[in-house]
């Protein structure tokens, strides 16, 4: 059983849209004994401080994944580490390759070898749809990152550090949403969409967090945990957001999917499924990690979970109500 009130907590990327509502889901309902928020950007840091995420148990650590010796430092006393840090924007990764790698793999070495030498017994990396069959560097660079931290559970060994991943798709309202790009665009009349077919998953901040803390809690080491989550299509969520306005076809950018797969059909045959979630089991027979079968059902052969094909759908009105918090935000002028 997990003792959050016992334990501390670190977060990497923890001024970022995932971290900030990981603290305040953390600090209202399982208020660990310390709560570290790790990033480089001290201006985030002071104005995370300043919306009032200034509990007794917070504490900031300015800091880069990149830097092994600040992460072992950080680290040191640490029970639980969530992995939120990354580059993630597609086009940016794609025109500074290299950065994409030193921090989304690279870095993630570095979190990886420090909770091994600090002793942390649980670490969960957050990664994502784009990760499964990749065709853009950041779909790339975080396969790597989820192979490192699943294999790494090999390092580990005899001591008591685990490593698992949860995978999950889209966002919505977190930074870099197409949502506020929506909302914005609407004001001009006219929305652009880069293909009509164009389908994703999708999950709320919120979900995202809770799932991770679920993670976390179940967690043998070594699997990747993926949601049952619904998908929309794009244009859907263009007339969702901007009912009055024009949609413009533009095309499909380059490093861009039509359709984003969750658990490929080659991931399928070691995967179980329960209730709400899949479970995919490290591939290699490790002694630890795959025993989820006694908990739910094998997935049959040539199973692929793919936003096109997958059984739960929002419809424009649903998309409306979950996207109404982030524009009552927008309109607001709290994002922009």
């Amino acid at each position: 059983m997990m003792d959050w009130k016992n334990s501390v907590v670190l977060v990497t990327g923890g001024t970022g849209s995932f971290g900030k509502k990981f603290i305040e889901v953390m600090l209202k309902e399982y208020h660990p004994l310390k709560l570290i928020v790790f990033s480089r950007d001290e201006l985030k840091q002071h104005e995370m401080q300043a919306a009032g995420f200034n509990d007794p148990s917070l504490r900031y650590f300015i800091g880069d994944i990149r830097d092994q010796q600040r992460c072992r430092r950080a680290f040191e006393g640490v029970n639980v580490v969530i992995h939120a840090a990354a580059l993630k924007q597609v086009p940016a990764c794609e025109y500074n390759p290299m950065e994409a790698i030193k921090t989304n793999i690279l870095g993630s070495g570095n979190v990886i070898d420090a909770a091994i030498d600090a002793g942390v017994s649980r670490v969960v990396a957050l990664s994502t749809d784009k990760a499964v069959n990749p065709v853009n560097l950041y779909g790339a660079t975080k396969l790597a990152a989820e192979k490192l931290f699943i294999q790494s559970n090999a390092y580990a060994g005899a001591k008591n550090t685990r490593f698992s991943c949860v995978r999950y798709g889209n966002v919505v309202g977190s930074r870099g949403s197409v949502v506020p790009v929506f909302l914005k665009q609407r004001e001009t009349g006219k929305v652009t969409v880069t293909d009509e077919r164009m389908t994703r998953f999708w999950i709320s901040l919120e979900q995202g967090v809770r799932f991770v803390i679920r993670a976390v809690e179940n967690m043998h080491g070594g699997e990747v945990f993926v949601p049952k989550i619904p998908s929309m299509t794009v244009t859907d969520l263009a007339r969702a957001v901007a009912p009055e306005s024009e949609i413009a076809y533009i095309g499909i950018r380059p490093g861009e999917k039509l359709h984003e797969v969750l658990i490929s059909d080659d991931e399928a045959r070691q995967t179980v499924e329960l209730e709400d979630m899949y479970v995919v089991q490290p591939a290699e027979s490790l002694w630890f990690g795959r025993d989820w079968e006694s908990k739910g059902k094998l997935l049959d052969d040539g199973f692929k979970y793919a936003s096109n094909t997958n059984t739960d759908w929002l419809n424009v009105d649903a998309i409306r109500e979950i996207i109404a918090p982030i524009q009552a935000e927008y309109e607001s002028g709290r994002i922009g």
